[in-house]
């Protein structure tokens, strides 16, 4: 009897113990299929974004761009040249050699050029009405922006897998030994990883960010770019085997990969890129482990800090609430001359009577007058900048025009950029090639439209350099003919004016680091522009021109 009312006390404590390990396991059960439903969704957003980007025309252009570029890189020995050599001596053309020096040459450009692919989604979306459709969803702000930020990591890791499957069909053709498959992603992924991470997340905050979502954020982002070249002289002097904090904020990879080869290398007189070579040196092989273990740590390290971009963003990011970013307000300009742009708006007034004349002649010269004239209305800086570059011309010595030719075709790209993809973002591309002439003729006015405010900005330095340099003269002139060819080309492909930008102002940066080298000096400011470098450019600007021209008779037909 005793027995059992024992039992009986101690029956409802056993079941509460067995309904507390119910609902714990429940509980657990229930969290680990919300973390699964969280995973998989973040998986589904991501993969999204990549195949949208994919989508994208520009995508074509940058795999084609990435392919030329590592080929272009790679140099043949037979022309005296190579792509790394030390002490003199060449390094062969092994799988370690050529994937250290093709991922840290493309490294640097793809943090360029990869912000400026990711760059534009969210304004897309405020763009076509989207906006609100995703501000109305569950998704949080956090699981939103990360799966965006995988997305274009994905994105430009896939750009970068192209260049490295080229580089691999070019080691089969002038490379030395086998191919090291696992060698090549290895390197890839450690040089262009945190790269990848670091302009995808700046891409992000800098979109969440109503003021840095015009060109304000473009060129804060050309400044941190700028940036990482100067960390080579941080480490300049370092010894070797020693690890610097500085290369967590090398994104880029190219400081890391100069110090894996001053590690393994011990000497400070190597090269990197297109360097001559002497022939009766005995050519030195690179060990195929390049990467020790500190700078494993590093690079991770660094894409750790790069994801950190992402963490302001979760608080600042608008959610495309009308009261902090409008349609109109996502497109708006907001570099550094937004500000004289507000100041010189009064001039614009002064184009007044030019729309008028334009407006009244119905020929093609006046249409193109009046594309000239709407871009000084919307860009008033350009009436000073006019002004300024022109005195500034007439005034100077011939000695100085270079450097002041440099400044003027800097500031005409960013102008012009936009001109051919204005109708796009404005959505009236249909209206406006309903008019006289149609959409080719819309073109080539955009096209000329461009070279005369090249001509406006630099006309006084081509008149001066006439009669000194006739050949410099001609550079500049076919220049200017070439890249507003490939302005207007580009701009018709993508409709986004960043894939001409982003490439003008790399390689007008390059062209200026590399002053002996002909075929960059496009317009002649180096002075080392050759008849067949002018002929070359010709050739591109008459192959964008036929380009455009058939792709606007492709889509308007």
């Amino acid at each position: 009897m005793m027995r059992e009312s024992i039992a009986a006390v101690k029956t409802p404590k056993a079941a509460v113990q067995a309904d507390s390990y119910q609902s714990q396991s429940t509980f657990q059960f229930r969290r680990s299929s919300g973390i699964r439903q969280t995973m998989d969704l973040l998986l589904v957003l991501s993969r999204n974004e990549v195949r949208l980007r994919m989508r994208r025309l520009s995508t074509l252009f940058a795999v084609m761009l990435m392919v030329a570029l590592s080929w272009a890189m790679i140099v043949d020995p037979k022309t005296g040249s190579s792509l790394m050599a030390i002490n003199q001596a060449r390094v062969l053309y092994t799988s370690s050699a050529l994937a250290m020096g093709s991922a840290s040459l493309l490294s640097f450009l793809m943090a360029l050029i990869g912000f400026y692919l990711v760059r534009g989604r969210i304004v897309e979306d405020i763009r076509s009405g989207i906006g609100g459709v995703i501000a109305a969803t569950p998704v949080s702000n956090s699981l939103f922006l990360i799966s965006r930020c995988l997305g274009g990591v994905a994105y430009i890791l896939s750009l970068a897998m192209v260049a490295m499957c080229s580089i691999m069909v070019l080691h089969a053709i002038r490379g030395d030994g086998p191919i090291q498959i696992l060698v090549y992603v290895k390197t890839y992924l450690l040089v262009l990883g945190p790269m990848a991470v670091f302009a995808a997340s700046a891409a992000i905050l800098f979109d969440s960010i109503p003021l840095l979502m015009g060109k304000a954020g473009d060129f804060l982002y050309f400044i941190a770019w700028v940036f990482q070249v100067s960390i080579v002289t941080k480490i300049a002097d370092m010894n070797a085997g020693l690890i610097s904090a500085w290369l967590l904020a090398d994104f880029s990879g190219l400081v890391s990969t100069i110090v894996v080869l001053k590690t393994h290398l011990l000497t400070n007189n190597f090269s990197l890129g297109a360097s001559t070579f002497n022939p009766l040196i005995t050519p030195i092989s690179l060990p195929v482990d390049m990467w020790t273990n500190p700078m494993l740590f590093m690079r991770l390290s660094s894409a750790a800090l790069a994801l950190c971009l992402l963490l302001p963003a979760f608080v600042l990011f608008h959610r495309y609430s009308p009261d902090k970013v409008k349609q109109s307000h996502a497109r708006k300009r907001r570099t550094p001359l937004e500000l004289l742009n507000g100041w010189t708006r009064p001039l614009a007034k002064q184009v007044q009577p030019i729309l008028m004349w334009s407006a009244k002649s119905a020929n093609f010269a006046g249409q193109i007058v009046a594309d000239v004239a709407l871009t000084l209305v919307n860009a008033p800086s350009a009436i000073v900048a006019i002004v300024v570059f022109t005195l500034l011309s007439a005034l100077l010595s011939v000695d100085a025009l270079s450097g002041l030719a440099i400044f003027s075709l800097a500031f005409w790209g960013i102008l012009i950029s936009d001109i051919s993809t204005r109708d796009f973002q404005a959505a009236i591309e249909s209206m406006t090639a309903a008019v006289k002439g149609g959409a080719v003729r819309r073109y080539f006015r955009q096209w000329v439209a461009t070279m005369v405010l090249g001509l406006l900005l630099t006309g006084v330095i081509l008149f001066r350099l006439s009669f000194v340099s006739p050949l410099l003269a001609l550079a500049l002139l076919v220049g200017l003919f070439s890249m507003s060819a490939v302005a207007c080309c580009l701009g018709k492909l993508t409709n986004t004016a960043k894939t001409f930008m982003s490439l003008y102002l790399f390689g007008l940066y390059v062209a200026t680091q590399a002053q002996g080298v002909a075929v960059l000096d496009v317009f002649g400011f180096n002075g080392v522009a050759t008849l067949q470098t002018i002929l070359l450019q010709t050739v591109i600007g008459v192959g964008a021109v036929c380009i455009a021209y058939f792709y606007t008779m492709y889509k308007h037909r």
